[in-house]
């Protein structure tokens, strides 16, 4: 289900898990290499693509969505607004919402955008987990030197660091420990949802 308005979102009581990041972080290539489907997130490489709240049901045990990106993209300033008015309305009202992965191209810095994001997470007490893509651009110790040299920025802002994952939706990494999250906080959150 494809909408912008967060009151028509899908009404069935399980958990929800969204995936949000920059413009062009590779949001959809990772959705797709999660679900082994090459097209369930439409790929672009120009920025924006995502443009409206996307639900996919899984195994009828939980909802994947699919939000547009933020920051840059190839729409005007007034859809931009639009992007973001539709993306906190879903955050602070959305109660089947367990878990919001950031993505991080893991070829990048910190970016204020993505610090602020995350800031507006802890503020609202929305959980989330940090996802660094394109692990796959890098080689293992310029890789890890980046990722290490990003969670110690972190720790200026944040007393402790959510859970990261590291994957490349060309090899197919980190897909197993993603999915082994995300079936170990279902059981969790199970009773929540009767």
């Amino acid at each position: 289900m494809s909408n912008s308005n967060v009151t028509n979102a899908p009404k069935d009581r399980i958990p929800e898990y969204a995936f949000i990041g920059r413009s062009n972080v590779g949001k959809s290539s990772l959705i797709n290499m999660l679900m082994e489907k090459k097209d369930l997130a439409k790929t672009s490489g120009k920025p924006g693509k995502t443009q409206l709240i996307n639900h996919f049901k899984i195994n009828d045990n939980w909802f994947l969505v699919d939000l547009p990106g933020y920051g840059y993209a190839q729409v005007s300033k007034k859809k931009r607004q639009i992007f973001q008015y539709f993306i906190e309305n879903y955050f602070k009202e959305r109660e089947q919402l367990v878990c919001t992965f950031v993505l991080i191209d893991s070829r990048h810095d910190p970016q204020k955008i993505d610090l602020d994001f995350m800031r507006f997470l802890g503020e609202n007490q929305i959980p989330f987990c940090i996802v660094f893509t394109k692990s796959d651009k890098l080689g293992s110790s310029k890789l890890n030197k980046q990722i290490t040299s990003y969670k110690k920025k972190l720790l200026n802002y944040w007393e402790s660091l959510p859970q990261t994952f590291i994957t490349s939706s060309t090899t197919g990494m980190g897909r197993k420990e993603f999915l082994e999250f995300i079936d170990a906080v279902n059981e969790d959150v199970a009773n929540d949802f009767k």
